[in-house]
């Protein structure tokens, strides 16, 4: 199942905070473009979160997977690290210089940005991974 609906053919699974800031909404809006484009597909984290057996199994069979937190909270990586989903690439959007605030009037230039970030770290162009290893225990390194 898990081949069949997260990832064909180079697709990544993605998973998004989406949480109630203006980067939460970056995560998921970002999220909703790259699967209109073709580059992956949008999953439920919440799905993860929940413990739902085969949203979890799904993510842990998926060859390729992207976590957008929005903020160094990290609650989609805690998600992961809770459930032993592998983390196999992640991008916290703070971290590309986008305040976290509460305006939710998104930047389309913000937007574009975000999305860039993540195809770089699905590229193997991103530096997260090993920030990820050695920051385990921290919020998001």
């Amino acid at each position: 199942m898990s081949q069949d609906c997260c990832t064909s053919d180079g697709n990544v699974m993605i998973l998004a905070c989406s949480g109630g800031s203006n980067v939460g909404q970056l995560s998921n809006q970002a999220a909703v473009e790259l699967t209109r484009e073709g580059f992956g597909k949008m999953y439920c984290l919440a799905g993860i979160g929940g413990l739902l057996s085969g949203f979890v199994r799904s993510a842990k069979d998926v060859q390729a997977l992207v976590a957008i937190d929005g903020c160094d909270v990290g609650c989609a990586k805690a998600i992961l690290e809770h459930t032993e989903v592998p983390l196999k690439n992640y991008v916290v959007i703070t971290e590309l210089g986008i305040e976290k605030n509460k305006n939710l009037e998104l930047k389309s230039k913000d937007i574009l940005k975000v999305k860039e970030a993540i195809r770089a770290c699905c590229a193997g162009t991103c530096q997260r991974q090993e920030t990820v290893k050695a920051s385990i225990g921290r919020c998001c390194g």
